[in-house]
């Protein structure tokens, strides 16, 4: 790969740091408005809208076969459904600076799932740097429910099912993105999302004879850029940066970039939501980002 392939790849995956660090700090400000599964529609319309104009323009040209559907469904499952669902979900109970926290753990789960499906090989540093990072998640969660409520303890659970979802959308992404655009992938795992998202909040609504709650937070202004932020840049437009990355190197170089996430969530949290961060807060982080280097950089070619 020449140096400005690379020069590429590592903006989109950096920029794709900067804006999922700031989304727990947006998440948390929209929840304050509504409920999770309605800012999970809300945010998935914003992403539907700013990705079906260029399409019906013909900006872009998406291949709508009902084979290649189907393909994308298992993907567009793990990421964005089960991943926003879960981590939206999550926030309710944890602090935006946990979510960071928490989420450095995908790479921990990408590299076992790499490993089986894809027969990705690990050498013994490796698997050591394995079990370093899973020790870090594990001392936050068991520090966290020994210092929070319980209820917290729910957040810490959603969030890691969250990270493992990110996972396994990772290892598939790998594998599609050989025969999908980057555009195309997006473009279908948005609508899909739109679909269920909407379906599921309006749905219940219906039922509940409680439509109007729906519609409520869109006189909120607060709201209305948090979800537009949400929508189209922490989730249309990091899709598009993933699944860009994903189709140049492998899934575990990318889910490096995810641990950087965990800085710039935890600092947003600290100054803009006056969270607080613990102790092990610092020390957890230090054992899941040092552990991660090393699943990554302690290969067999690297020793």
């Amino acid at each position: 790969m020449g140096n400005s392939k690379n020069y590429k790849v590592y903006t989109a995956a950096l920029s794709y740091v900067a804006i999922a660090g700031l989304s727990f700090l947006f998440t948390k400000i929209a929840l304050s408005a509504t409920d999770p599964l309605d800012l999970l529609a809300h945010r998935f319309t914003a992403s539907f809208l700013g990705i079906i104009i260029p399409v019906l323009l013909k900006w872009v040209k998406i291949d709508f076969s009902r084979g290649r559907i189907r393909r994308v469904l298992p993907l567009a499952l793990f990421y964005p459904l089960l991943f926003f669902g879960f981590q939206t979900f999550g926030l309710q109970y944890a602090s935006s600076s946990e979510g960071g926290i928490i989420l450095a753990s995908a790479p921990v789960f990408t590299m076992i799932l790499a490993s089986y499906f894809l027969k990705e090989k690990t050498t013994l540093l490796q698997k050591l740097s394995i079990v370093l990072s899973v020790l870090g998640v594990s001392y936050i969660t068991i520090k966290t429910a020994s210092s929070l409520e319980f209820g917290n303890m729910k957040g810490i659970l959603l969030l890691l099912l969250s990270a493992l979802s990110f996972a396994g959308y990772s290892v598939m992404a790998r594998d599609l993105t050989k025969d999908f655009s980057t555009i195309e992938l997006s473009c279908i795992m948005t609508i899909i999302s739109f679909i269920g998202f909407n379906t599921l909040s309006i749905g219940r609504h219906l039922i509940d004879g409680s439509i109007g709650k729906f519609f409520m937070p869109l006189g909120n202004p607060k709201f209305i850029i948090a979800a537009l932020y949400l929508g189209v840049l922490s989730s249309l437009v990091t899709s598009i940066l993933t699944n860009y990355v994903l189709s140049k190197i492998e899934a575990s170089k990318m889910s490096v970039f995810s641990n950087l996430v965990t800085v710039v969530s935890v600092i947003a949290g600290a100054v803009f939501l006056k969270e607080r961060i613990f102790y092990y807060h610092i020390i957890g982080s230090i054992l899941i980002i040092g552990g991660v280097i090393g699943t990554n950089f302690l290969g067999e070619e690297n020793i």
